[in-house]
């Protein structure tokens, strides 16, 4: 098989695994109840994000970046592109296309929306609905440093990988809390994946299996 066959076979299975962009997912994610009891969060605040793929000559690669430590919500971590709702925007696919093009000057051209993940809830109050893409592989990211310290590429192969994923126990809340995390080399990933950006990760693999 060719390496733009494999594109093709992956963007088709994406395709099938993932909820449709014409019927996007509804409910606050299962993860909220939790949320709710360990955070006392009583609503959650519309927000998206880019989980944008590459294909390149070495395989597909997933763009992420490492949030400006001065930022209110997940200073100093790795996420993906995205952001709150604004009122100006028409659904969450609207929201992970304009944050992206403030965020790394990526213009809407250079992403093609495959579908969604399960909408998930995080300990900042918001309600993420991942949107996956592939990204022309001529993109290029410039980051505005008012949010983004960087921008990367990691291997979606290394991410698919079950032996690169485990646990960490953190003080969150009023307890202990056991968060997913990616053990990766530095040669892989520069900067440390885990929370929430590791659980929508996760989700990708799992259906991707």
């Amino acid at each position: 098989m060719s390496f733009h066959a494999g594109n093709d076979a992956l963007l088709r299975q994406l395709r099938q695994v993932l909820h449709p962009l014409d019927a996007l997912p509804m409910g606050e994610g299962a993860n909220a109840p939790l949320m709710r009891a360990w955070f006392g969060i009583e609503t959650f605040r519309e927000a998206a994000v880019l989980i944008g793929l590459a294909p390149r000559d070495d395989g597909w690669k997933v763009l992420l970046t490492l949030r400006n430590g001065g930022l209110r919500h997940h200073g100093g971590q790795v996420a993906f592109p995205g952001g709150a709702r604004d009122p100006g925007d028409a659904d969450a696919i609207a929201v992970a296309l304009r944050e992206t093009r403030e965020e790394l000057d990526i213009a809407a051209a250079s992403i093609h929306p495959l579908g969604t993940l399960d909408p998930l809830a995080t300990v900042s109050g918001f309600r993420v609905t991942p949107i996956v893409a592939w990204l022309d592989p001529a993109y290029v990211a410039s980051p505005d440093p008012r949010e983004v310290a960087d921008a990367f590429e990691v291997s979606l192969d290394a991410l698919r990988d079950p032996a690169n994923l485990g646990q960490v126990e953190m003080q969150m809340g009023d307890g202990i809390r056991h968060v997913l995390e990616y053990r990766l080399p530095q040669a892989v990933s520069p900067h440390r994946i885990w929370g929430a950006s590791a659980m929508m990760l996760d989700d990708l693999r799992l259906r991707l299996e």
